[in-house]
């Protein structure tokens, strides 16, 4: 997880924040352009969003002409924006350093062994609040460090009462297992236990950690309903929840899972809320759950200064696979995450790179946790040169060095869009995201 003190700008899907500046040129990346398209999944431009599906019906040739063909076009410079190399920038100055915090000493030494000095924005707001015990609502982007913005606060937490439970609920089994592993991380020698619950892996082994009663419990919103009906989890005995990523799982339709769970949890409780956006839903459950919550906000802009956004256009009578490979096949492409819409579009792309040569694997809801965890470790590692994915891996995973995203089909939202071009260019590092218009 980075700690850098570098602020992010917006995009063209966002807008520079007011308390950040930069200065300098924009850097040179020569656009993809392969011909003139012939049409595609329109971006709306009425509403700055992207078109409903139910709406290519309504233009000729199953949404490929008519009167929406022109759209993807008025609205193509939302995938082109050149990073910036900054000369100049307003850096953001912390308040604390991670030994000034009044943690454990036990604590501390495991921050320091793991490298971290200086917490990122999140962190340094939001861990004072934490440690006092104030419900907290936090605003920030993908891959600033939320985290540990709440781990290292809620270890010190068990630490001073090892009677203390926390409940962390999140979107995704893939940021489940990363939490698990960061916990893991900050908890060496300090015996506190853990246990993940999430679809696509035993269940059965998961209502045997939770005999043991483990600290910190971490799942999805739909594994910890099962193991409420089962009753194999208890929540009366928790007095600390997070929940993490909010906005994708009212997006996922989780919210009524989410009330179900938030519901059984004791009175009065500890609440932390972490959250990219902030919707209407989201301010309800804010609301009817947290008390006087501490509202932290260090969003910056909606997409990386660092990310080199553009298009690449494939030309009539050019199959689109083929405009694909002529990409991979430039070494320059040598950690590539490729985004797909459906689960079976992703798998069949995959076999066909396989079949061209290329090792590449893949990770969409169908897959069991187990084999998705694998795929994911591969990449990481570099053993697997592309991975192809639905939007479960848009969020909240941090993947270190990924050279270039590709949006093979379209995201649903502008939110999608942002968080899938988020995967690259972190850590301060350069990220090249390519939008494929046919």
């Amino acid at each position: 997880m980075p700690n850098s003190n570098k602020s992010s700008s917006g995009g063209k899907f966002g807008r520079r924040s007011s308390t950040t500046s930069a200065s300098g040129t924009s850097s040179h990346f020569k656009q993809h352009r392969f011909g003139v398209s012939k049409g595609g999944r329109p971006y709306n431009k009425t509403s700055g969003g992207f078109a409903n599906r139910s709406n290519r019906s309504s233009s000729g040739g199953g949404g490929r002409g008519g009167k929406f063909k022109q759209a993807v076009f008025n609205d193509i410079s939302r995938f082109v924006n050149k990073a910036v190399i900054t000369e100049q920038v307003e850096h953001f100055v912390p308040e604390h350093q991670f030994t000034d915090f009044q943690i454990e000493e036990a604590l501390k030494k495991n921050i320091v062994s793991k490298g971290y000095v200086t917490p990122t924005p999140i962190q340094d707001r939001s861990i004072p609040h934490i440690l006092r015990g104030a419900d907290v609502v936090g605003i920030a982007n993908t891959g600033t460090g939320k985290t540990a913005a709440f781990l290292i606060p809620l270890i010190n937490k068990v630490l001073k009462n090892r009677e203390e439970r926390v409940l962390i609920m999140v979107p995704t089994r893939e940021l489940a297992t990363q939490i698990s592993d960061e916990l893991r991380g900050f908890t060496p020698g300090l015996r506190i236990f853990s246990a993940t619950c999430v679809g696509g892996a035993s269940i059965f082994n998961q209502i045997s950690d939770l005999r043991r009663k483990p600290n910190f419990v971490i799942g999805t919103p739909g594994r910890l309903k099962d193991l409420l009906e089962r009753k194999s989890l208890d929540l009366s005995t928790f007095g600390t929840v997070v929940l993490d990523e909010a906005d994708r799982m009212l997006d996922m339709g989780f919210i009524n899972d989410m009330r179900i769970i938030l519901a059984q949890l004791t009175t009065p409780r500890h609440t932390l809320f972490f959250s990219a956006t902030l919707s209407n839903e989201i301010e309800v459950l804010i609301k009817n759950f947290l008390n006087e919550p501490v509202r932290i906000s260090v969003k910056t802009g909606d997409t990386s200064k660092n990310v080199d956004q553009d298009i690449v256009r494939v030309p009539a009578g050019k199959n689109k696979i083929d405009v694909l490979l002529e990409l991979l096949a430039k070494p320059e492409f040598n950690k590539v995450l490729i985004f797909g819409r459906t689960k079976h579009g992703v798998e069949k792309l995959t076999k066909v790179l396989n079949d061209k040569g290329l090792k590449a694997d893949s990770i969409h809801g169908n897959k069991t946790q187990s084999r998705r965890q694998r795929a994911l470790d591969l990449f990481k590692k570099g053993a697997t040169r592309v991975l192809v994915a639905t939007d479960v891996a848009a969020r909240g995973l941090d993947i270190s060095d990924v050279s270039h995203v590709i949006n093979y089909e379209l995201p649903a939202t502008q939110e999608d869009y942002v968080h899938r071009i988020g995967r690259t260019g972190r850590a301060g590092k350069k990220g090249i995201a390519l939008t494929f218009i046919e």
